[in-house]
């Protein structure tokens, strides 16, 4: 049979699985031979260096721009943090997830949702920011709301007002500030087949700095989106960040130099 034949049989069969990590199926043959699109590279301005990805092996994780850590009525606003800096990346987000979806690129929101009974949370967890538990902690009711702290399913564990998610986008929950502990992320991204891993979300000094930490021990290939991240630490915080995104664990890029690459790609 020529190769031109058994790419035609590969076409009728149905394909089970996600994405390119997918067999195709019938009544009399199973192919296990996944189906992979040309590559559609691009190339940003980074620090240290220019980066070169592959579109077809890439997704934008986008990690805790919910309710509680960034809204006026959310759990940090009424322990009186100043969210402000967390909404300000709110269209740079919106602006380069619209338009890596439209070229097919996964989009992935990493929200914290936590069990109701917090029957898997560790004290350490539960302490952050209920220290002497007398304060407002992971699972207590907002004291204007009555919305329960970043439960699974509460408005405060729901997407911040003004990212536009789609349908098509997915959602996993965490509850840590790493991503991966405990999670099906690293099962879904090589599902999809991807290598490369574009961040953005809040705080980028804790939860996006150790699920970038996580994903480069695992072996993925990452770039932090400087504007399309934020904290309300101090600036410091902001820089040691940077440096050692840069120096051990990936690149530092902005969602502008990447839309101007996508626009030429």
């Amino acid at each position: 049979m020529t190769d031109a034949n058994r790419a035609t049989d590969r076409t009728v069969l149905k394909r089970l699985g996600k994405s390119t990590n997918s067999w195709g199926v019938s009544k009399e043959t199973v192919s296990l031979v996944r189906l992979r699109s040309d590559s559609v590279v691009i190339q940003v301005p980074a620090h240290p260096q220019r980066v070169e990805m592959d579109l077809k092996r890439s997704a934008l994780v986008i990690v805790d721009m919910q309710n509680d850590f960034c809204s006026t009525g959310g759990w940090l606003a009424s322990i009186g943090v100043d969210t402000a800096p967390l909404r300000s990346i709110v269209e740079p987000i919106r602006a380069i997830s619209t338009q890596l979806r439209s070229l097919g690129v996964p989009v992935i929101w990493l929200n914290w949702g936590n069990r109701s009974d917090q029957a898997n949370l560790p004290p350490g967890v539960l302490h952050v920011y209920n220290p002497d538990g007398e304060g407002v902690g992971i699972g207590d009711e907002l004291p204007i709301s009555g919305s329960r702290v970043l439960e699974s399913g509460s408005w405060s564990a729901g997407p911040l007002s003004g990212l536009d998610p789609s349908s098509s986008d997915i959602w996993v929950e965490k509850y840590r500030m790493s991503g991966f502990h405990d999670t099906p992320l690293d099962s879904i991204l090589r599902n999809l087949d991807v290598t490369t891993l574009l961040f953005g979300g809040v705080n980028v000094d804790q939860c996006v700095f150790a699920t970038l930490i996580d994903a480069a021990s695992l072996g993925y290939d990452n770039v932090l989106l400087s504007d399309c991240s934020a904290t309300t630490s101090p600036e410091f915080c902001v820089q040691s960040t940077h440096y050692n995104v840069a120096q051990c664990f990936g690149f530092v890029a902005t969602s502008d130099d990447v839309m101007t690459a996508l626009n030429k790609a």
